[in-house]
């Protein structure tokens, strides 16, 4: 299975990324990208249109925890144990968010990934994020 099918069938047990729209628009071995549409339901100011900042950590957790999915080969469960947001601007109203997550590196127990959201057709960073996954083995509670 090519990482962008495990990283599909990962985010298509998550019911809010079903709610949301997410997809996977791009996954190898070192980098994942997922898409969050524009779309009311992520918005946090109506008046306006801005995104919800909760909206692009949800977006980050998400793609975090799919690029820790996909690094392992036997579908080791690890949960969140930590993730930083860093907001560097506001997203423009009305268009789609990019979230791109890569593992930095995996140790016996924790797993760290770092990320970053942008516009679909823009390089401006919206923001950047550090998450941080326990290592729990291949059933909850289970050694591995």
């Amino acid at each position: 299975m090519s990482a962008s099918e495990k990283a599909a069938r990962f985010i298509s047990v998550l019911p809010h990324c079903g709610v949301l729209g997410m997809s996977v628009e791009y996954a190898d071995s070192e980098k994942l990208i997922l898409k969050l549409p524009y779309q009311s339901q992520i918005v946090g100011n109506p008046e306006n249109g801005v995104v919800a900042g909760g909206s692009l950590t949800t977006l980050m957790d998400t793609a975090c925890g799919t690029a820790v999915f996909i690094a392992f080969s036997d579908h080791e469960i690890c949960p969140t144990l930590d993730l930083r947001m860093d907001y560097h601007t506001s997203a423009r109203p009305g268009s789609d968010l990019m979230g791109e997550a890569w593992v930095e590196r995996i140790s016996n127990n924790v797993v760290f990934t770092r990320g970053r959201i942008y516009q679909e057709g823009s390089d401006e960073i919206i923001a950047t994020c550090t998450a941080n996954f326990m290592r729990i083995g291949k059933h909850i509670g289970g050694q591995g």
